[in-house]
């Protein structure tokens, strides 16, 4: 058994150590969705749900055959539908034959907002790649790795492509109700697509409002920007209101930037209740016939994607309650966005 006493403790902000996911890391030096002073204010909720870590990741190669995690959060588990792995945890991820595999989840004393956890021991002593994927709703106030004393440590792979995939939306998009970070969708799809996922989902607080538009913009080295914000829309006069407005503000600083509007998954209540699925389909053909105006207009980076196409016909089985999928949801998202987004970045890059 490995004594945490013979680890060597590393920060991950120290090179050769690379995190992403961070956009304003790099000035702020905290792991932070949002900048901690946006130059155009934000709600409450979402400056509050911005210190949550979702789609964080570590990425670093290394032949040490132990890993440990030393983790402070911003508070403790307190989720009823969701497991304290994805709320709090960290997931490793560890390369085998050239693909990333699942490895291990941080265990952890529930009432605790700081933790040592062992991800790994009598591991390969070759060199490999590592992906550590932050918890999903809690902040990270620091986190240490800890690796065998003298393991070499080297730089991640290079992303096959540059240009980040930006994804703001809902607390679905924020990684409800994931089991561990790496079954996140946004996380699912970094591991198959291999490129920078900006993990902008604010539970319930995704609203489309423009200031989260004008920062969102801020962001450089955008390849794609998707929109799956309607489940927080609130209503559809309202959602015809901001979502117009959010696309024109995003396109005054990138024209050319795809943009994928993704219309919300099914929810068990549109089967039942006829006056849900009216509205569900109100707000779908507005998003429709939005997506007409400007492409007629001249946008023809702008797309549009069903969302009730990503989750089978049996739905009703991949979720929690009724709105937040599992991890069964979770990975039919993202397998069936996987392609769509492939396309995008293609037809982008001009490949």
């Amino acid at each position: 058994m490995i004594e945490i006493a013979d680890l060597t403790w590393h920060s991950p902000q120290e090179p050769p150590f690379v995190v992403n996911g961070f956009p304003w890391l790099d000035q702020e030096r905290i792991y932070r969705r949002l900048p901690s002073r946006p130059p155009y204010p934000i709600p409450a909720a979402v400056d509050q749900l911005a210190n949550h870590t979702a789609g964080g990741q570590i990425r670093f190669r290394t032949d040490s055959p132990v890993l440990s995690v030393q983790v402070k959060l911003s508070g403790v588990a307190n989720m009823y539908h969701m497991p304290a792995t994805g709320q709090c945890g960290f997931d490793c991820y560890e390369e085998q034959d050239g693909e990333l595999h699942y490895r291990a989840t941080a265990t952890f004393d529930l009432k605790a907002a700081a933790y040592t956890a062992l991800l790994f021991e009598n591991g390969s002593r070759e060199r490999r790649s590592i992906v550590l994927n932050f918890p999903l709703y809690q902040g990270v106030e620091e986190v240490l790795v800890g690796l065998e004393a003298g393991a070499v440590i080297e730089p991640p792979a290079p992303y096959e492509e540059s240009g980040r995939v930006i994804v703001y939306g809902t607390s679905i998009t924020q990684g409800a109700c994931a089991s561990r970070p790496g079954m996140c969708y946004t996380n699912i799809l970094s591991r198959a697509i291999n490129r920078e996922f900006i993990n902008l989902g604010f539970s319930g607080s995704g609203k489309g409002e423009p200031e989260l538009a004008q920062n969102i913009a801020r962001i450089p080295d955008p390849a794609l920007l998707v929109l799956d914000y309607e489940a927080n829309s609130v209503t559809p006069e309202l959602y015809a209101q901001t979502l117009p407005a959010f696309i024109r503000l995003y396109r005054q600083t990138h024209a050319q930037v795809p943009i994928l509007l993704l219309s919300r998954i099914m929810f068990a209540k549109q089967r039942f209740d006829e006056a849900s699925r009216q509205a569900q389909e109100t707000r779908k053909r507005m998003q429709t016939e939005l997506i007409g105006e400007l492409r007629r207009a001249g946008d023809k980076h702008i797309h549009f994607l069903d969302g009730e196409t990503l989750i089978d016909r049996h739905g009703q089985d991949c979720f929690v309650d009724g709105i937040h999928p599992t991890d069964l949801g979770l990975s039919q998202m993202a397998d069936r966005l996987a392609p769509v987004i492939r396309k995008l970045l293609r037809k982008s890059s001009g490949s």
